[in-house]
């Protein structure tokens, strides 16, 4: 559905400090529930709520994921060069078939550790844990990073030929079976589709 007009090499687009909370709200339930299915306008009545109930300290660690976020996709946008008859806001509706957009480090590190972090403080509130990860993230260094960046960076290669594929008509690994790649690779991607409705609605 136009879907081959869509310039693969754009930087992903900003992702809200709302929409990194619905994402770890997602991801909070996929675990719980793994086999049960999401009713989105229930779900997102939810997490409307319990965004509105948060407090401004719980807030932040969002905001700051939000401005991080914000920062990536201005140096990467400084750098971006459309195609011919393509604007740099010029997005087109995601089609479900696509292939799904690849986790950043900071998802990959996230992903690996946020089980331990909810076992070893069983009370904490989503955006205490998410502020945990990000205090954990920010205190490593570059060498104890570059593993959680090698693995961000062999998904995006994997994006990038299944991107390849799918524009040319091929097949490619939609959901690669119970390996962590495929439950990674979903859990960047939502932050994305609440990226797009917002900016759908400007």
């Amino acid at each position: 559905r136009g879907r081959e007009a869509n310039d693969v090499n754009k930087p992903k687009g900003k992702t809200s400090a709302y929409a990194f909370f619905v994402q770890t709200c997602r991801e909070e339930h996929r675990k719980k529930n793994p086999e049960q299915s999401v009713n989105f306008a229930e779900f997102s009545k939810k997490c409307s709520e319990r965004w509105k109930a948060l407090s401004p300290s719980d807030k932040k660690c969002f905001e700051d994921m939000a401005k991080a976020d914000k920062v990536r996709y201005n140096r990467e946008m400084r750098d971006y060069v459309p195609p011919k008859g393509f604007g740099k806001r010029g997005r087109k509706r995601k089609d479900p078939n696509a292939p799904k957009r690849p986790p950043s480090a900071f998802f990959v590190f996230c992903s690996e550790y946020r089980p331990s972090v909810k076992q070893q403080f069983p009370g904490l509130s989503i955006g205490d844990c998410a502020k945990k990860l990000g205090e954990m993230w920010s205190k490593l260094s570059q060498s104890e990073k570059q593993p959680y960046e090698e693995k961000a960076q062999k998904l995006r290669e994997k994006y990038d030929r299944d991107m390849v594929a799918y524009r040319g008509g091929g097949t490619y690994a939609r959901n690669p079976g119970s390996s962590a790649q495929g439950g990674e690779e979903e859990e960047d991607d939502d932050g994305e589709d609440e990226d797009e409705e917002e900016d759908d609605d400007e």
